[in-house]
């Protein structure tokens, strides 16, 4: 049994077998075996390259070589590296003395192969290495594709356990079989754990070198509430698990019955509590779940989950779509925040050195107007239908401000030419995610109709520490002073402008800073929707004076352990079943 700790980003317990997902970008981690599955894994070697081979042979009689002989050669090549007798031997040897996995062997190997290739001063010898790389990757499809199946295609409960998720993998899970999220690197305000929450799918990531203690197949379990996963537990910490998840879903039991209560502390102080979404499915998950409406709909998944751009139409389709299901509730939907860590598939956007501080959210959109304007084409419309609001995000300065609602006011024009009808009087907000915004919010409130804060953003870029990385994932902390000094600034500031402000970042759905937001004076929380009973309960317990002691005290302590360790303590004796 291994117990590995890395940092709960998405609530619940898990109990099932491992799935591994190894990136191609990274080496297959090593995982050892015992002495007793070295023929096993050994002739997991020769299947593969077995399989491998008859598959590349299926290929090359398929293939239409009217074009010449070239294709057919290359195919040649291949299937003679899978028939070397000499090259399997290499790979089952270091099987057999190192005992190591099927997979690592045969990565090992190849990859010695490709980099003698790489150094060779003959051009066409050096090229070579392509090939080898290529006969790896073939391989590796042999021995993890059959033992992990398609993951858009699962049959049985599993656990993923990778080295690292992408946003759009992650929303590719299906939920009914993917049940925890287990990964080397992350954290807890990457895109890819904040989906995982959204989707109710309990994680934990930052524990960096699960991938070498896993394999397929293993039993596994994810404590998404502690932070902590187990390989191959025995009985005994099956029992206790199943038991502590029971205890769980009894939790989310009692909560659900209070779905359609309104969030009111014990003085009477109505708080929003709005929900956070990517799809449109989940619009009726959130009403499900007691949600008054949509504070963040973010429509950059309309990009990352096709090949191709979408049309005018697809948004339109989409927003509408969630704008029906509230009838006439706020629906918040922020114009596109591609860049950073989320891309097109069809790779649309040049590599960058420190995509965090590149060419993101609004700064791509002003500089891809034909992009930018047909997504305000279909908000505008779509506005008709409802409460809908439109949220710019990344802003730092009034003149990004200024330049987006320019062209707002350009589509707003095309519509009206076309008499196409729109709300004129659509409110137009922005979020706040960056010192620059917080310290000139009281500039900016005057150009907009409402703030939302980004907290996670403005985490990141206060402390100057990148919330996806594991190495310094511990620095990564939104009780830091200094983040709370800007976040009560842009409050304070909202308040003397008389417009509407919301935390829409991770911190809304967290029930250890729902007291601290309260007493600063927040009224309005975004979250995700499977918290959404549990911070109402809280909210439910509590009066506006605790609320107010709990943030005088926090203003006046300077060190972030000593506030995250305060504002636990407050929230636990309020709910305590939470922690």
């Amino acid at each position: 049994m291994e117990v590995k700790k890395g940092i709960a980003v998405s609530p619940g317990i898990s109990i099932a077998k491992a799935l591994i997902i190894d990136s191609e970008d990274y080496r297959i981690p090593r995982r050892q075996i015992e002495p007793s599955q070295r023929m096993m894994e050994i002739q997991r070697v020769r299947n593969a390259f077995k399989d491998a081979g008859t598959e590349l042979t299926q290929l090359e009689v398929a293939q239409d070589y009217t074009e010449g002989s070239k294709i057919k050669d290359i195919f040649a090549v291949h299937i003679r590296y899978l028939r070397d007798r000499s090259l399997r031997k290499k790979v089952t040897d270091l099987v057999q003395s190192d005992l190591v996995t099927a997979e690592f062997a045969v990565s090992t190997v190849l990859r010695e192969i490709a980099e003698h290739f790489k150094k060779q001063k003959d051009v066409y010898i050096s090229e070579r290495a392509a090939d080898i790389y290529d006969i790896e990757r073939r391989l590796l499809k042999q021995l993890l594709g059959r033992k992990r199946e398609d993951v858009g295609h699962l049959t049985e409960e599993v656990v993923v356990v990778a080295r690292e998720l992408s946003p759009t993998q992650t929303a590719g899970f299906n939920r009914e079989f993917v049940k925890g999220i287990a990964s080397d690197a992350g954290g807890r305000t990457s895109h890819a754990a904040i989906i995982a929450r959204s989707l109710g799918i309990p994680a934990v990531v930052a524990l960096e070198d699960l991938t070498e203690y896993v394999r397929g197949g293993d039993a596994v379990i994810v404590d998404g509430n502690r932070g902590i996963v187990i390989v191959n537990p025995d009985d005994e910490t099956i029992q206790q698990y199943e038991e502590y998840s029971r205890e769980f879903i009894q939790l989310e039991h009692r909560l659900d019955a209070i779905r359609q209560k309104p969030a009111v502390t014990r003085d009477g102080a109505r708080v929003l509590l709005l929900g956070n979404i990517e799809f449109p499915d989940e619009a009726e998950i959130v009403l499900q779940k007691g949600g008054d409406g949509i504070g963040l709909y973010r429509t950059e998944f309309l990009y990352l989950n096709t090949d191709r751009e979408p049309t005018e139409q697809d948004h339109y389709n989409a927003y509408a779509k969630t704008v029906r299901v509230f009838d006439n509730k706020p629906i918040v939907i922020r114009t596109m925040d591609l860049g950073a860590d989320k891309y097109t598939q069809s790779k649309r956007f040049a590599p960058e050195p420190n995509p965090f501080l590149g060419l993101r959210s609004i700064r791509f959109c002003l500089q891809n107007l034909t992009m930018f304007k047909k997504q305000l084409r279909a908000i505008l419309r779509v506005s008709v239908l409802g409460d809908v609001k439109i949220m710019f995000p990344l802003i730092t300065n009034r003149q990004e401000l200024m330049q987006a609602k320019m062209i707002l006011h350009d589509v707003m024009e095309d519509l009206d030419e076309e008499s196409i009808p729109y709300s004129r009087d659509i409110d137009v907000g922005i979020m706040i995610e960056t010192p620059s915004a917080a310290l000139t919010a009281f500039s900016l409130a005057r150009d907009v109709d409402f703030f939302s804060v980004g907290t996670n953003d403005l985490t990141q870029y206060t402390l100057a520490v990148d919330r996806g990385n594991e190495l310094v994932s511990t620095l990564y902390s939104p009780a830091d002073p200094a983040v709370l000094r800007l976040l009560r600034t842009v409050i304070q500031d909202a308040h003397k402008a008389q417009i509407h402000l919301s935390v829409c970042g991770e911190v809304a759905s967290e029930p250890e800073y729902v007291m601290l937001l309260l007493g600063l004076g927040v009224r309005t929380l975004s979250l995700t929707s499977p918290m959404i009973p549990e911070i109402k309960q809280l909210i439910r317990s509590v009066t506006t004076k605790d609320c107010n002691d709990v943030a005088r005290k926090v203003l006046s302590m300077d060190s972030e352990r000593h506030i995250s360790s305060y504002l636990r303590n407050a929230a636990r004796k309020i709910l305590p079943e939470a922690f």
